[in-house]
């Protein structure tokens, strides 16, 4: 690695040529304690969530990332009062003064379209930004509408956003044609003050979802689950505030506990619960890694690990935001592994990069696993194919979405040399202080800022 892989150039170049970097130098084994906090995918739609409130809610145990940071400036743009304080974050509702997320929201993140409906109880119209996020194929907003249409509201569609009117909300009969956590969220928000009983089938049933659905009971909806994904929601005439204390991220903590698998050490994770890593631990333990765990704790290890064909899918499947740190993973272990993606289209655009760093992974639009393909005919890769067991060697790479970004990181930490990795502001935005955890665990790692990479925007 170049000396300029490790200098910060801040006083060489302007300003607008560098953007933030880490650098990681490998030092053997990971081990230690990492202390999850709540979920990335729960925080936020709770904060919303507290918009139909008619008095304030407080949610704590909120991890210190990007996206808590985004929505509430949002929720602020609308005329809620937000005091943060210590992972605690409560949100006033107040009378709101703007019926518009404005456009300087535009791409951030998809937690927009979330708040149409709690716009259309409060104010009865709204407008959200085009929706961003991770580029990890479409995500449209189509089942969102279908379901808000169906309930009265009346959308359309400019050039910059989405706009939604509608005296009041009406209970439907919903049925998604894909279990979809953000359709299932907003049917949840929209229909708790809604006129009449909506009854959604085809529910999305992730243990991010079921909390949301918990803190909207809190306030006093009146929320019913049946088997089958169906969720029974009776409209009430106003919500109470709440106060709730999220549930650890099962994300965070797969992806740490595989830190410690793919360097040889051991990480225990404290503040993730076992029932919220069954599959992973399940698919961990077939392919030899020991566990320890306890009411408050679990802790993974391996002397050898052994390759595993593994297939995304929806609750209780194989979680699609473990798939990247699975794949990285995989090019430890001695033979040949398969990942088979079925949730998103658009989710190995990490895989040149491993193969960069020395991985052999090859993609296939071949749907190599039991689930019925859902992008049949799509260019995108399905499936990867990765031949473990080859040395990877360190280099600089650019984070393309959240999850991939972290499977950099530990590749990086398992290579051969010093490893730079830019576009770290994605990590920054899904993770609660990586940095620190990871440095926590033994990891050589720093954050620079380095002359701006041809291929980062």
């Amino acid at each position: 690695m170049p000396e300029s892989a490790t200098t910060d150039l801040s006083t060489r170049r302007p300003a607008e040529e560098l953007t933030p970097a880490w650098v990681v130098n490998p030092v053997g084994p990971l081990t230690g304690d990492i202390v999850v906090r709540g979920s990335k995918n729960a925080v936020t739609k709770h904060l919303v969530a507290s918009m139909l409130g008619s008095a304030p809610s407080t949610v704590s145990n909120c991890p210190d990332i990007g996206d808590v940071d985004i929505t509430c400036r949002m929720l602020e743009s609308l005329g809620c009062i937000v005091e943060r304080s210590d992972g605690n974050t409560t949100i006033d509702p107040g009378p709101l003064n703007s019926s518009r997320v404005p456009m300087t929201f535009s791409g951030m993140n998809r937690i927009p379209i979330l708040m149409v409906g709690p716009l259309l109880h409060k104010v009865g119209e709204a407008f959200v930004p085009l929706v961003g996020g991770d580029d990890i194929g479409s995500r449209p907003v189509d089942f969102h509408v279908e379901a808000l249409t169906r309930m009265g509201a009346q959308i359309t569609f400019t050039s910059e956003g989405m706009e939604a009117k509608a005296s009041r909300l009406r209970g439907a009969h919903i049925e998604l044609p894909y279990p979809s956590v953000g359709a299932t969220e907003t049917v949840l928000l929209s229909a708790v003050l809604a006129e009449g009983r909506t009854v959604l089938d085809n529910g999305a049933l992730e243990p991010e979802v079921i909390e949301l659905a918990l803190f909207l009971q809190r306030m006093g909806a009146r929320i019913e689950m049946r088997p089958n994904r169906r969720y029974i929601i009776d409209g009430v005439d106003h919500l109470d505030g709440a106060a709730h204390r999220l549930q650890g991220d099962r994300i965070e903590a797969f992806s740490y506990l595989v830190a410690g698998l793919i360097t040889g050490g051991r990480v225990t994770v404290h503040g993730c619960s076992q029932d919220r890593l069954v599959t992973a631990i399940s698919t961990l333990s077939g392919m030899g890694a020991k566990f320890e765990i306890t009411d408050s704790s679990v802790s993974a290890y391996a002397e050898h690990l052994r390759p595993s064909a593994v297939e995304t899918d929806t609750h209780p499947g194989f979680m699609t935001d473990w798939q990247s740190p699975m794949v990285a993973l995989f090019t430890r272990c001695e033979g040949l592994s398969v990942m088979y993606e079925t949730v998103y289209e658009n989710r190995f655009t990490y895989v040149p990069a491993l193969n960069k760093m020395g991985a052999q992974i090859e993609m296939y639009n071949t749907p190599l696993g039991s689930i019925e393909g859902r992008f049949i005919g799509s260019r995108t890769p399905c499936s990867v194919v990765v031949r473990g067991g080859t040395p990877l060697r360190g280099t600089e790479v650019v984070v393309p979405d959240i999850r991939g970004g972290f499977a950099y990181v530990l590749a990086a930490a398992s290579a051969e040399g010093s490893s730079r990795i830019t576009g770290t502001h994605h990590l920054d935005r899904g993770y609660n202080r990586p940095i620190e955890n990871f440095k926590g665990l033994g990891l050589d790692i720093e954050r620079v800022m380095v002359p701006k990479p041809a291929t980062l925007d």
